[in-house]
């Protein structure tokens, strides 16, 4: 059976491989391994039909344990990030599986400071005092209820200065982001949002809540047409990432993205570093030098991007996934965050697309999952290629004058995961019929 502990969180099928009596313990051993008990900790889940039952189980591992717990209902992740800063408490954690689909169920954990909890930072320790059925009881914990997703709108919308106004259709994919928008929209007046697939519905009726995957995008992608929108935005199931479709339903590639956002805060803040992952196209750090910016390169995955931009001093940090991460927002990642910024980006040019088009230089296969026997043996083949320059800060990547590729392990599933780019489509066509004769060998 698949291991729901993850290198960034925990996730499984619900209940056959996280259930109340697992989260119970994993409750109790956040206890143990953060020292909370007799602290304050909060704890939010979003709209899974397994969230309930997974949060009231966690809970009472924690309060058990002595910990005041402070319950914020149903809300995003970035909300509950919000909420651990608005209410002062000790870390947080969210119950969600993000973007996988229905049956799944999840934690993701925060330790003071807001120290996210992942491979090398916690989750070790946790899962070994979890699976140790190793429980301790202490005095003093019990369960506190606040509100925080009004307090959490007012913060994001000072952020929301359009230079004019917007059309944007929405598709919340039955995720939590609706929920937040019902809070949000009376504060932004200045924005025409269109909403769709806005009910909280963990059953996902309309499409899996993962934008990153283009069919889950067609619904979107044929209202903005059909009503002329500025733009259209998907959010992943517990409204942590955001995609774009420009005005005329073309998808926008997340690094492209990254790129933009970077820009803005060079121009607001100066010249600070700026933090993407190694899955982008190299477009992205020749533009951020362009601008007087200090590119970093880093690992995929939030634990390692949040620590990145805390070691570099960055102000943003984008994830070819979607993921955006802010300085002010924590050093962490905000889908609604991003989309405000976005849009008063966007009001301020002819149109998205005419942002992009001048990112769109080289040819990116996007991520390309292979189903292997032996990740390593792939790996020594790649590294073996005459004439690379390879980097093994996470999987191997090779790079050469006219294109480059990156294969990682997945973290998740038996696959490698690839990308792949080049100077010109037909280079990168022919590259990648390369690189998967060698991925499949």
């Amino acid at each position: 059976m698949p291991d729901p502990f993850k290198a960034y969180d925990i996730r499984g099928l619900y209940p056959q491989e996280l259930d109340e009596d697992l989260a119970y313990r994993i409750g109790n051993a956040t206890a143990q391994v953060l020292a909370l008990t007799g602290k304050r900790y909060t704890v939010g889940r979003d709209m899974r039909m397994s969230g309930p039952m997974l949060k009231a189980a966690f809970m009472q591992g924690l309060v058990d344990a002595g910990v005041v717990v402070v319950d914020v209902g149903m809300l995003s992740t970035p909300g509950v990030t919000f909420a651990m800063h608005h209410l002062d408490t000790a870390g947080g954690a969210m119950i969600t599986a993000s973007h996988n689909p229905a049956p799944y169920g999840g934690v993701k954990i925060t330790a003071p400071g807001f120290k996210p909890v992942g491979a090398g930072s916690g989750m070790e320790e946790i899962e070994a005092v979890a699976r140790s059925k190793k429980i301790i009881k202490s005095a003093g914990g019990r369960i506190e209820e606040a509100v925080t997703n009004d307090a959490y709108a007012q913060f994001l919308a000072k952020l929301f200065k359009p230079a004019r106004r917007l059309k944007v259709v929405i598709d919340g994919g039955n995720g939590i982001i609706g929920t937040m928008f019902q809070a949000l929209a009376p504060k932004i007046p200045g924005i025409d949002l269109i909403p769709m697939y806005f009910d909280p519905d963990g059953r996902f009726p309309h499409h899996e809540a993962n934008p990153l995957k283009a069919e889950n995008l067609k619904d979107l992608i044929a209202r903005v047409q059909a009503e002329r929108a500025d733009f259209g935005a998907g959010f992943d199931g517990d409204g942590d990432r955001c995609a774009l479709v420009d005005e005329k339903g073309a998808i926008v590639p997340c690094d492209l993205v990254t790129a933009i956002l970077a820009k803005h805060f060079i121009a607001t803040e100066g010249p600070s570093a700026m933090v993407y992952d190694l899955r982008s196209s190299k477009v992205v750090p020749e533009y951020i030098r362009s601008l007087g910016g200090t590119p970093v390169e880093t690992r995929v995955g939030h634990t390692f991007i949040k620590q990145t931009m805390k070691e570099h001093h960055g102000s943003f940090a984008g994830e070819l996934s979607g993921h955006y991460y802010f300085r002010d927002f924590f050093n962490a990642d905000s889908g609604l965050y991003a989309f405000l910024l976005l849009a008063n980006i966007i009001s301020s040019a002819p149109s998205l697309s005419s942002l992009i088009a001048p990112l769109q230089k080289y040819f990116h296969t996007g991520e390309i999952n292979f189903k292997v026997a032996d990740a390593k043996a792939v790996m020594d083949r790649l590294r073996a290629l005459p004439g690379a320059k390879v980097s093994e800060l996470d999987g191997v990547t090779v790079r050469f004058s006219d294109w480059w590729c990156n294969v990682r392990a997945s973290n998740t599933e038996p696959v490698v995961r690839l990308n792949l780019e080049a100077d010109t489509a037909a280079a990168r066509d022919t590259r990648l019929a390369e690189v998967t004769k060698l991925i499949t060998h």
